[in-house]
């Protein structure tokens, strides 16, 4: 089966540090005057790092363009790495980024409540969302029944569910954090530790 290849357009930056020595085992050539950024991607929640130019370093936490067309010599990426490869800073910083996705693209996240599916004759996925148990998924899918969810408040209003945005990040930082994880609705398949693109 042919699968779907996934690049990020646009990333957020998690952290920035001079190129080490654990970095150049990997056999990256990396430029006297690049920094290493550590990014999240936006669409499939993509773990990178890229070599950044020293002269166009981005602030943490900051969107940044990353699409095939940007110059190399301002920004390349150079793998896809795991959550146990992020330094402490981007560890620290992944949550903030990660809600700030989840408020800005609302519309996407919605729409996983008002469509989502079982994902086995006895589980929903709604019931993987910290915070639902089957007595909230039940509510969910009667009343998007009635009329689909438009907003985060229209969900909280009708179903109780106190706080969509932080059930929704800690699920994301669940799928990122947790590399065995079999239900992926939000985060893009992990990285081999053979296989780094």
């Amino acid at each position: 089966m042919y699968k779907q290849k996934k690049y990020e357009d646009f990333a957020y930056v998690l952290d920035i540090f001079s190129p080490q020595r654990q970095l150049l085992q990997h056999g990256i050539p990396i430029g006297r005057h690049e920094s290493i950024a550590q990014l999240l991607g936006e669409q499939f929640f993509t773990l990178l790092e890229a070599a950044i130019n020293e002269k166009h370093k981005p602030m943490i936490s900051i969107r940044i363009y990353i699409g095939r067309d940007i110059p190399k010599n301002i920004l390349r990426i150079i793998r896809r790495i795991r959550y146990d490869e992020l330094t402490q800073n981007a560890k620290n910083e992944l949550p903030n980024v990660i809600r700030k996705i989840v408020e800005t693209d609302e519309a996407r996240f919605i729409d996983f409540f008002n469509n989502s599916t079982p994902v086995t004759p006895r589980m929903h996925a709604l019931e993987l969302i910290p915070g639902i148990g089957k007595k909230i998924a039940m509510k969910i899918l009667e009343e998007r029944e009635v009329q689909p969810f438009v907003s985060y408040e229209d969900l909280r209003k009708r179903v109780g569910l106190q706080d969509p945005v932080k059930a929704l990040v800690n699920r994301i930082l669940y799928e990122l954090m947790n590399t065995e994880e079999r239900y992926r609705m939000f985060v893009r398949e992990p990285v081999s530790q053979l296989r780094q693109l």
